[in-house]
């Protein structure tokens, strides 16, 4: 019994080694990327990201572009060896809450860095006499129900931006289901809805048109992306966040050695002056956090975000 018992810690110790040793080696061949379709925010900073971490690696990062929930679940299955990373926004973790999944976020993956954020705007047509958030808020609770929004499908970053201000504010907002963020907007300019919550990458260029006004931002802390912009947070609605939160994964049971290699050179890149410029043309802001900031980041957003899906019955289209 003790020579099993002896053979059996032995065993236990060579595949901790063998472990380790196989971290200490990382990375040895290209690295996936996994992320949504090619186009998209994710895609985009996914490739400047992929493209600034390889030199540093020593081994190509690859995009590999999938849709809808493909991109996760696949990571979910990859070999926790580091090879195959999933490049994700709050959907990650947020899309329990709205469909049926065959995955969780906190326990099939592990977090790696929020590598940056992006705001959106709250703004308004032009004919609506409001030039503030408290004036948005005092129109919509003398007139419930009469002001409506336009949001590009259930479920996304913008319909539960929307959400989450009816919700904190206290108002009642009527949504307006649009096939796209394009027809969503050109129903504000042309005054079918009064309200809508739209990304700063599509907003910021209209800025100046007036074909729009815009009250406020959705960051908690005012953002670059729009200088001079007041926050919600700090227009009458405290604490109030929307932002989307660009992430990296690996599967979960990756070694520890592994997270803190890709870590340590992905928030390296990201937090470099020439990255952080180039993501403001996109209309995104660097970040680079430990895992565990962004582990602490998904539980909040997952009490706070998740409460507003389930309050509001929200379905993922």
């Amino acid at each position: 019994m003790w020579q099993s018992r002896r053979w059996s810690v032995v065993f236990c110790i060579g595949l901790l080694s063998a472990g380790a040793a196989h971290a200490q080696d990382f990375p040895s061949k290209p690295i996936r990327i996994v992320t949504s379709a090619a186009g998209g925010g994710n895609d985009i900073i996914g490739r400047i990201v992929a493209q600034g971490i390889s030199g540093p690696l020593g081994v190509a990062a690859i995009v590999d572009n999938r849709t809808g929930m493909v991109s996760i679940e696949s990571t979910v299955k990859a070999q926790p060896d580091g090879y195959t990373l999933l490049f994700q926004s709050n959907i990650t973790w947020l899309s329990p809450f709205m469909q049926q999944v065959n995955f969780d976020p906190v326990r099939d993956l592990a977090p790696i860095t929020l590598a940056a954020t992006a705001p959106s705007l709250l703004i308004v047509h032009p004919s609506l006499p409001v030039k503030s958030v408290k004036d948005l808020i005092a129109l919509a609770k003398a007139r419930p129900g009469d002001l409506n929004y336009a949001t590009a499908g259930a479920g996304g970053a913008l319909h539960l931006a929307a959400e989450l201000f009816k919700a904190m504010a206290h108002v009642n907002i009527l949504a307006v289901m649009y096939r796209g963020s394009g027809p969503a907007m050109n129903s504000l300019f042309s005054g079918e809805v009064q309200v809508m919550f739209q990304t700063a990458s599509a907003a910021v260029p209209h800025l100046k048109s007036g074909r729009f006004r815009a009250l406020a931002v959705t960051s908690l802390q005012p953002s670059v992306v729009v200088p001079g912009l007041p926050t919600i947070a700090a227009s009458g609605v405290p604490g109030y966040e929307s932002v989307t939160l660009y992430s990296f994964f690996a599967p979960a049971k990756t070694p520890a050695e592994v997270i803190n290699r890709l870590n340590r050179e992905i928030v390296r890149f990201i937090q470099t002056p020439a990255t952080k410029e180039r993501l403001l043309t996109v209309a995104v802001e660097s970040v680079g956090s430990s895992p565990e900031q962004l582990a602490a980041t998904i539980k909040s957003d997952m009490a706070t975000t998740g409460k507003v899906i389930k309050d509001a019955g929200i379905r993922a289209e």
